[in-house]
């Protein structure tokens, strides 16, 4: 059978959004870097919304458009970026629509873990043909990043704390040299304008291992910070939550605001350690919750209203994956949720009753 489109469990930025890449491409009255697809200003627009022609972009950000500004500048120069933040501050997808806006191509992605190695930073080797033929230009297997050299693009490397000291020193040289030496071939791949990295960092990773000063200097560094106030986290939570279902068939109704509303309150208290009101300070529990685990918590909410309810969000769906996301640490983390079940939420209004029920009967 062949698999379409709608088959894919999640498409990459230029192809969700490629009407709008299309009707700003097409709308475009302003100069146009080398190797970009459309001007900063469209880029712009297409991470912080607006119109293009009769196409209206939808915000891919919710933040401070000064930081997305210098974010698309850094881009336009020799450096390249770190997008630093907590969890959730969409680092990653910040960086995936700023690639899919100037390049039209996401998928440049090298997935920073203790396991990457500088082959994939660099290149490898077919090792059948290399034993076979010896080093050739076929038998060389160019990484993301060897491949956004070659063409003037962008690529992405992902939580770049959490990779190796050596693997951080390979990319010293590329982002210093904007080269890459193939010594087996007696060659150079030399980066063509437009080549940049846009790098992600987790501040809850500080120390797995610490970039050093050298490979920091090369970077222009962005810190993306949290949410500011509650009514900018309910937005970003409700855009992403109808975005994500949208390709699910999850046979359920969006969450209503109040449902929102809350999983953000209690997020927000428990991270910040303090409620809403500043009448109460409160323990915190030993993981971040952040706002992609609103995100995550509600859509599995919907998976469950869907599966095994009338596909309306009720308090018991919502109760479930609150005890999950909060307590991580079993010792821990449970002694911070049953104090904040019943020094918080059972001394609120009516309208949190049910939910303080749901929530006390799981967590016994």
């Amino acid at each position: 059978m062949k698999k379409t489109e709608n088959n894919v469990m999640r498409l990459p930025a230029e192809k969700l959004y490629e009407k709008e890449i299309k009707a700003l491409i097409k709308a475009e009255t302003d100069p146009i870097p080398e190797g970009w697809q459309m001007s900063p200003k469209s880029v712009r627009t297409f991470i912080l919304g607006g119109k293009a022609g009769r196409t209206q972009i939808t915000p891919k950000y919710i933040g401070n458009q000064r930081l997305v500004e210098i974010a698309i500048a850094t881009l336009l120069t020799d450096r390249s970026l770190l997008l630093i933040g907590e969890p959730g501050t969409a680092k990653s997808w910040l960086s995936e629509n700023l690639t899919a806006a100037i390049h039209g191509d996401s998928c440049k992605v090298v997935q920073g873990t203790a396991g990457t190695t500088e082959e994939q930073i660099r290149y490898s080797w077919n090792y059948a043909m290399l034993l076979s033929n010896g080093p050739t230009e076929e038998a060389l297997v160019k990484t993301p990043v060897f491949r956004a050299m070659e063409n003037g693009q962008v690529a992405r490397v992902e939580e770049i704390s959490r990779c190796a000291s050596e693997v951080q020193d390979a990319l010293i040289s590329i982002l210093s040299e904007k080269n890459i030496s193939i010594p087996e071939l007696n060659n150079e791949i030399h980066a063509q304008k437009g080549f940049a990295i846009i790098a992600t960092a987790n501040t809850r990773d500080k120390g797995v291992n610490d970039m050093s000063s050298a490979l920091k200097r090369r970077f222009n560094i962005i810190v993306l910070p949290t949410p500011k106030n509650i009514e900018t986290e309910i937005e970003i939570v409700r855009k992403r939550v109808e975005e994500i279902s949208s390709s699910l068939d999850l046979q359920a109704q969006i969450p209503t605001e109040d449902s929102i509303s809350k999983i953000v309150t209690v997020f927000r208290e428990l991270r910040e350690g303090i409620t809403t009101d500043k009448s109460k300070k409160l323990k915190s529990p030993s993981s971040v919750i952040s706002t992609a685990e609103a995100i995550s918590l509600l859509t599995n909410s919907m998976a469950l209203a869907g599966s095994f309810g009338d596909g309306e969000i009720q308090d018991i769906d919502i109760a479930a994956g609150l005890q999950g996301a909060i307590v991580k640490d079993e010792s821990k983390d449970q002694i911070v949720w049953k104090e904040y079940l019943e020094n918080v939420m059972r001394k609120r209004g009516e309208e949190w009753q049910k939910l303080y029920k749901a929530c006390k009967e799981l967590n016994g």
